[in-house]
């Protein structure tokens, strides 16, 4: 079997950039197995497929290298970037449907597309017990104890200066503690600086990902936080990774809308 792929940098003005995500359009569903040893074999943090199903509507599954997710942002960003810009370029949006329902982006001005994502519900997890889990968390990175923990689909640690979040050196031992608590992904999180209303990282070792680049996923939960705290509906978000990358960030309620760009990196052919 011959397939085309394309490899977008999401989140980044240019190529080297935001995170990286393979992307590989397919006429009809193949086995789940064979689709998780292409990402294992493309080894990024994300490798998307999709069918069409209609005029600008696709089915749309995410794999890391270690499993299938319910949820990637930034492979369903580049997925509709591809889309846009070579494979429909007639369509101004597209819905795709996936396991956490249906997800649009719409065609924006100077490629900045807008995405629409549903917003993370988080608790706060303020126990004897949740104490002794940041503070093994925070041994793990190398890091201050975090001054809150939350949990909603990953753990989500606040820390009171961005500096703190930008001197992690890893996520260390970080997977047996996630175990512990129910979830696979670890969110660290501070105000921001440098002209970003608050700035972010993102370990999900236990799929592969020792450190996502740029996580819309992530900003899921992220948006709404900062956007009670901060008292302002659109932020400026920075995920301070070793690549990095920007997002334009709003809380609509039950909504996340993220905005960014896309940059073609590769276009490829794989044999299977």
């Amino acid at each position: 079997m011959q397939l085309k792929l394309w490899q977008v940098d999401a989140f980044a003005a240019k190529v080297l950039e935001g995170n990286p995500a393979a992307i590989v359009p397919l006429n009809r569903w193949m086995d789940a197995g064979l689709m998780q040893r292409i990402a294992n074999e493309n080894n990024l943090a994300e490798t998307a497929f999709f069918v069409r199903t209609g005029d600008g509507r696709y089915d749309l599954r995410w794999f890391t290298p270690e499993g299938e997710v319910d949820l990637c942002g930034h492979a369903t960003l580049a997925s509709a970037w591809l889309l846009f810009e070579q494979l429909a370029p007639q369509l101004e949006s597209v819905a795709f449907q996936t396991r956490s329902g249906e997800l649009v982006v719409e065609r924006g001005a100077d490629g900045q597309h807008v995405m629409s994502l549903p917003s993370d519900k988080i608790i706060r997890l303020d126990t004897p017990d949740d104490h002794i889990h940041a503070s093994r968390l925070a041994g793990a990175l190398g890091a201050p104890l975090p001054a809150e923990l939350w949990k909603g689909r990953y753990i989500m640690a606040v820390w009171e200066k961005a500096s703190d979040v930008r001197d992690i050196r890893g996520p260390g031992d970080i997977a047996a503690v996630l175990r512990s608590l129910g979830v696979w992904g670890l969110i660290a999180t501070a105000p921001g600086d440098e002209g970003y209303d608050f700035v972010s990282r993102f370990f999900a070792p236990e799929k592969g990902v020792p450190e996502d680049p740029v996580t819309g996923s992530a900003h899921c939960a992220l948006t709404p936080y900062w956007s009670r705290r901060l008292d302002k509906k659109t932020l400026r978000a920075r995920q301070v990774s070793p690549r990095g990358g920007d997002l334009v960030c709003t809380d609509a309620g039950a909504r996340t809308i993220l905005s960014g760009p896309c940059a073609l990196y590769m276009t490829a052919e794989i044999f299977v």
